[in-house]
């Protein structure tokens, strides 16, 4: 599914090459065996879990299984599942997040899953409205520390995760209700595109 964003959100325009080598880095990732983690605080906590929802299963196509698999499995199982892309989101974590909220550090909680599951070669999503949460700029900072690339989903100010990020997505706003408004529509794209690249 080829989605027409400008044309739907042209206030999206100056962000078309930062969403293309966006697009170029996750699908990278994803043919050199890579994966894709996740983080953001409240809102941007439910678009992790929604972007991996997206990426784990079908999104706008069927993903049908290959004739291998289909073998392997058998005709009943394989007709009920989807191919799909790997993504952890890390606020979903919430055993884990509490007990390390407990015991050491909230702050350094996103850190602590990007060191734990991240590899040289994945990639992470970091999203926060003002780019400057505490949290999601430690699990940058780790990231990059690792050998991770940073893709950072943002609002319109400068901020911190710029500095960590090997693309940043700049949404044209400033209140929070507004920049998520983008964010769904931009993290909505780059999910197609992706789809369209190893399933179409």
């Amino acid at each position: 599914m080829k989605i027409d964003l400008f044309a739907h959100y042209p206030a999206l325009a100056p962000a078309a090459d930062a969403l293309e080598r966006a697009k170029d880095l996750l699908i990278e990732t994803y043919e050199s065996g890579g994966k894709l983690l996740l983080c953001g605080n409240g809102g941007s906590a439910a678009d992790c879990d929604h972007i991996a929802g997206e990426l784990l299963k079908g999104f706008a196509s069927e993903r049908k299984l290959t004739p291998e698999l289909r073998c392997a499995l058998g005709e009943d199982l394989a007709s009920r599942l989807q191919m799909g892309l790997p993504a952890i989101s890390l606020p979903s974590q919430g055993a884990v997040i509490s007990a390390f909220c407990n015991d050491v550090d909230a702050k350094t909680v996103y850190a602590q899953l990007t060191l734990a599951l991240a590899k040289p070669g994945d990639v992470l999503i970091c999203i926060s409205t003002s780019g400057n949460s505490a949290n999601v700029v430690a699990a940058a900072q780790t990231a990059k520390a690792l050998g991770v690339r940073v893709i950072a989903l943002v609002g319109e100010k400068e901020c911190a995760l710029d500095a960590y990020a090997s693309v940043a997505l700049h949404a044209p706003a400033c209140e929070t209700y507004r920049v998520q408004e983008y964010h769904l529509p931009m993290y909505h794209w780059l999910c197609a595109e992706v789809e369209d690249y190893f399933f179409d």
